[in-house]
């Protein structure tokens, strides 16, 4: 496995709905002293209920991000991905089971945690059928997601179990998620 400090000072993390992107952003941007952002931040309006900002002014917002000298970026939205990775010095990619990260996000879900690494300002969230089939039906985007590694030719770390993903952070130093 790669240094931490192989990936530079512009990473982007890549993966489904509740595969520990966030979480981990927060701890290697707490590590490199380096600005976490989150894509779904960037996409939802803040003080809704994840209402979706129109979409040119989220490639505005995420435009501006990616320009900045140093970050942790998480999040997929491919439309906006071609520029990312360009501006990437170094990329992660995580997957893990579809029922972990189901359980992942009823857990999630229940506490209604605002500390939560990526949870939106002012946002609630609920269960809900939709999220429900969105993670069932991502949960073969691992593939796709070790594609945009390779394709990059940049440095690269994929976490494809959460027994890979524990031994990242034990490796790297990071805090504890």
């Amino acid at each position: 496995m790669l240094p931490l400090s192989a990936l530079g000072q512009r990473i982007i993390i890549l993966g489904p709905s509740n595969s520990g992107k966030s979480t981990l952003a927060v701890s290697v941007a707490r590590k490199q002293a380096m600005i976490a952002v989150h894509l779904d931040q960037l996409r939802h309006i803040p003080n809704t209920n994840w209402q979706e900002r129109p979409d040119a002014d989220f490639a505005q917002l995420h435009n501006a991000a990616i320009q900045k000298d140093s970050w942790v970026m998480d999040g997929n939205y491919s439309s906006l991905m071609p520029q990312r990775v360009e501006r990437a010095t170094g990329l992660i990619a995580l997957n893990s089971n579809v029922w972990l990260r189901y359980f992942r996000y009823v857990k999630r879900t229940l506490r209604n945690n605002e500390a939560r690494a990526g949870h939106l300002e002012g946002g609630e969230d609920h269960l809900s059928w939709q999220m429900t089939r969105w993670i069932i039906q991502t949960r073969n985007n691992g593939v796709r997601f070790a594609r945009v590694l390779q394709n990059s030719g940049k440095p690269s770390v994929a976490c494809n179990t959460a027994k890979e993903l524990r031994t990242l952070y034990k490796n790297w130093s990071l805090p504890a998620p």
